[in-house]
């Protein structure tokens, strides 16, 4: 099961790498991993997808807890959430039915196409995973793609409740 792990941790030199150190220490896999400073620059904040059942999730949670620099860890799997990632995708476009088929496609999915060569387009999403991958079957289909590079998900709890300290 598809398993989305919010941890927040000091903003400290190591942190990171201790992390992922504990996950390839254990022969987890980490199939994303995004992370950035939040509103207070001494912490950062992680997020983490990977695969796994409740067993090896609740594991996994564990023992991130137990490292000095981590303050908490959410498995937002288990909580309302929104969740995004970014992609960016080089596709071809030879010619004006390509390219009006790649226009469509972009349009329908919210897309938007944010540089053009003369045999190329590329294009931008903002969405969840699923919709990322169902864009991207499309774009398959009708043209060839040149270069793909995704962010990984970033998610964040819906409603009051924040993920603090």
């Amino acid at each position: 099961m598809r398993r989305i792990l919010s941890i927040l941790l000091e903003n400290e030199p190591g942190a990171l790498s201790r992390i992922v150190g504990l996950f390839s220490q254990r022969a987890y896999n980490i199939d994303s991993l995004t992370v950035g400073t939040t509103d207070d620059q001494t912490l950062s904040r992680i997020t983490i997808t990977t695969h796994g059942d409740d067993r090896v999730v609740e594991q996994i949670t564990k023992q991130v807890n137990k490292l000095v620099d981590v303050l908490k860890v959410q498995d937002l799997t288990e909580v309302q959430h929104i969740e995004r990632e970014l992609l960016l995708v080089k596709v071809y476009a030879r010619d004006e039915n390509m390219r009006a088929a790649i226009t469509r496609i972009a349009d329908v999915y919210q897309g938007s196409i944010i540089d053009m060569g003369k045999q190329s387009y590329t294009l931008q999403l903002l969405s969840s995973s699923e919709k990322i991958e169902s864009f991207l079957d499309l774009l398959r289909h009708e043209s060839d793609i040149i270069e793909l590079v995704r962010s990984g998900a970033v998610g964040i709890g819906r409603g009051d409740k924040a993920l603090r300290a």
